[in-house]
């Protein structure tokens, strides 16, 4: 269940979840035993999944094989997949088709000429680490491995849309959007091919032409811009949708899109020109038994709690999530933050200097804008996560990859989630300050945070950075469930954690220069037990939820001040 929509009416697609052949390949021997040609042992699994939630293998990390055998009619086919965590080698029938490295990034491969027949699909996964992985192996959630989302088979003929961006620009009076397409295009026929191209927003044509392509060539399409008039804007309060259609003389594909324009000015974020404050949590997209292959379900579930919670926001820490958690989130009208697994001091300056890194974290920046541009939802790229930005390489990274958002992104706002504010030089690359603290958990006491927004309201205006909003991205404390104590400061109790919340919330939205804060977080996850921090259980236990989505205290500590806070805007 790739989308919450049909993408094609014209195009055949077969879901290729299910159950799969499965073998741990604990030697890495695979290959050399031509296991790429069919496994020669396994056993059943359901994909998608992650295998360590298999019994035996919680802490496996290494090279897992699985083989699919399917029926085709034959032709040009596309095998599109979702997430493979971490890196992939992908064979039909034998023959390599490639390799993808990312775990939370689409990929797809186009065979041309595949006979009609049984077939053979076969993945190598792989979860190690080695010094260009990103993220690296001191990361705070569990290193899953598995084919984590859904895999699909794509008949293309003719000339076939792979993608579409729309974008557009409003009129200062937000009743008029001036609309282009940009389209991927790829001529899956044996010969030279003409095709016509129609493009419809709603009710109304933006685009009818041709094209000719060679076989099997690739091309882009950029259509002009048509002007479409009343339009309804997408917003929290209503999240108003638009389907586009894309249409050629063989094939199809279906978006949604919504107009909305996010922006800041006089140090305020805007919203369609209206301010706004940003109230939200991290949420990770894991669930102790499902990992990282996070079903639909529990994703509306997780979206109910948290409008019912009253926030406008999500960030999702720290990756890319399902593009069908991002149409929820489209269709609910709830602002999403995403960003790539950049993630904290689990990455030496060695690392970050490492040229093979910083280009293997710029196309994961390209796969996220490509795969999810067309999602209203998203008003923040997050380029890194707290990495340590004293490292003089981390300024030349910060300048790259936010100069390619800017320029590749759409309308979302920039940041990055600095954990040393005071000492952040890429800072100068933001749209908004986004921080993350924890004091009152890591040292110190609630007392501090008071002085804490003292002295960088001065730091900001001394650096000339005064003109951007600042988020506070993260801060929060740990709770056991169901650990009460009459001592409200007794660490890891429901009842400290929901105070120094309540403490933090109340002087963040006085603070004039904050507008928007995300509570760390959502719910428990479970974590690495290399991570070498204090995780009781091996979960980071700062949720307002635990893991099954079941309240502590803090939740409805923090609701009532969510609600609160949105009363007082109207």
């Amino acid at each position: 269940m790739k989308r919450l929509f049909d993408e094609h009416k014209i195009r055949r697609v077969t879901e290729l979840s299910g159950a799969w052949h499965f073998s741990i390949d604990a030697d890495d021997i695979g290959e050399q035993n031509g296991w790429q040609n069919g496994l020669p042992t396994a056993k059943s699994v359901i994909v998608p999944s992650v295998w360590n939630n298999e019994i035996g293998l919680l802490n496996y990390e290494g090279a897992a094989w699985y083989e699919k055998r399917f029926y085709t009619s034959g032709g040009t086919l596309r095998f599109v997949f979702e997430s493979v965590m971490t890196e992939a080698k992908v064979w039909l029938d034998g023959n390599k088709l490639g390799g993808h490295y990312g775990a939370f990034s689409q990929f797809d491969f186009i065979v041309p000429n595949v006979k009609e027949g049984e077939h053979i699909l076969v993945v190598k996964a792989d979860s190690r680490f080695d010094k260009k992985s990103i993220p690296q192996k001191k990361v705070d959630w569990f290193n899953y491995g598995g084919i984590a989302r859904d895999v699909s088979l794509e008949a293309l003929s003719g000339i076939s849309v792979l993608s579409d961006h729309i974008k557009y620009t409003l009129s200062d009076d937000m009743e008029k959007a001036f609309v282009s397409a940009e389209l991927e295009l790829y001529c899956a026929s044996s010969e030279k091919t003409t095709s016509n191209i129609s493009v419809t927003v709603g009710e109304k044509s933006i685009y009818e032409g041709s094209i000719t392509l060679e076989a099997n060539e690739r091309a882009v399409l950029s259509t002009p811009t048509f002007e479409l008039d009343n339009i309804l804007l997408w917003s929290t309060e209503e999240p108003n949708l638009y389907t586009v259609s894309i249409k050629t003389s063989t094939d199809d594909l279906i978006d949604k899109i919504g107009f909305r324009q996010i922006e800041v000015k006089n140090n305020k974020i805007l919203l369609n020109k209206k301010p706004i404050e940003l109230r939200g949590v991290n949420r990770h997209d894991e669930h102790p038994d499902w990992g990282f292959a996070f079903p639909p379900k529990m994703m509306k579930r997780d979206i109910d709690i948290i409008l019912d919670l009253g926030c406008n926001t999500v960030r999702g820490a720290h990756y890319p999530n399902s593009h069908i958690f991002l149409d929820m989130l489209d269709e609910r009208g709830l602002l999403f933050w995403s960003e790539i697994p950049i993630w904290g001091g689990g990455f030496p300056d060695d690392v970050l200097e490492d040229p093979d890194v910083v280009e293997r974290g710029l196309e994961m920046h390209r796969e996220m804008a490509k795969y999810y541009y067309n999602h209203p939802s998203i008003i923040i790229w997050g380029i890194h996560n707290e990495i340590y930005t004293l490292y003089p390489c981390t300024y030349g990274i910060s300048k790259k990859y936010s100069e390619f958002l800017r320029e590749n992104g759409g309308n979302r706002l920039i940041t990055h989630a600095a954990a040393f504010p005071f000492d952040d030089d890429s800072l100068e690359f933001d749209d908004i300050i986004c921080i993350n603290m924890y004091k009152g958990w890591y040292g110190g006491d609630l007392g501090e945070w008071d002085k804490f927004v003292s002295d960088f309201d001065k730091h900001r205006k001394k650096i000339g950075q005064d003109n951007k909003p600042v988020i506070i991205s993260e801060f929060g404390a740990g709770a056991l469930a169901g650990f009460h104590s009459y001592f409200d400061t007794l660490r890891w109790s429901e009842e400290y954690q929901a105070d120094l919340l309540k403490y933090c919330l109340e002087l963040f939205h006085k603070t004039d220069y904050i507008h928007g804060f995300y509570i760390w977080q959502f719910c428990n996850i479970r974590t690495s037990p290399e991570l070498e921090l204090n995780r009781v259980r091996c979960f980071n236990n700062k949720g307002i939820l635990d893991e099954y989505r079941n309240p502590k205290n803090a939740y409805f500590t923090v609701k009532n001040l969510y609600e609160r806070f949105a009363s007082e805007e109207k």
